[in-house]
């Protein structure tokens, strides 16, 4: 019997899903597919398009240990959008409320890129293409930095 994997999404949470929707839509333009909503008015899951891809986000369930990292201080992951223009990505992000933890600058990995941090608490790796490289060659750039 196979088990193979169909999918993954990312799944967010955050303390005010409708002010993370209308972020992710300004800044780095996601559409809303669509939300469910409890009776009280607390959102349980959003599912937003990302160019192809599909994030989910959900606003906090503290009963289910459900947190968002400005609650728990929780900066387990991050989140890599590839896209056409790294530096016009994170002036819109910047704009719309996100932090600049790195600015955006070119890597030996072939990729031009920044970190930010959104007014939820999530981590973003925005970043561009700048130069295809092969595994052998960013292999031996990586270990170029260690040994310099």
């Amino acid at each position: 019997m196979s088990n193979a994997i169909h999918e993954v999404f990312v799944y967010l949470c955050v303390k005010d899903a409708d002010a993370a929707v209308d972020f992710y839509s300004e800044a780095f333009g996601a559409t809303e597919i669509f939300r469910l909503t409890e009776p009280s008015g607390r959102i349980g899951h959003i599912e937003l398009n990302f160019g192809e891809t599909i994030v989910m986000l959900s606003e906090e369930f503290p009963e289910l240990e459900v947190l968002a990292p400005k609650s728990s201080d929780n900066h387990a992951s991050q989140v890599h959008l590839h896209v056409e223009n790294c530096d016009k990505m994170a002036e819109s992000a910047i704009s719309n409320g996100a932090r600049m933890i790195n600015e955006p600058q070119d890597h030996f990995y072939g990729e031009r890129s920044c970190k930010l941090e959104d007014p939820f608490g999530h981590l973003w790796l925005i970043g561009h293409t700048i130069e295809k490289v092969t595994p052998e060659e960013m292999q031996c750039r990586y270990t170029a930095l260690f040994t310099q």
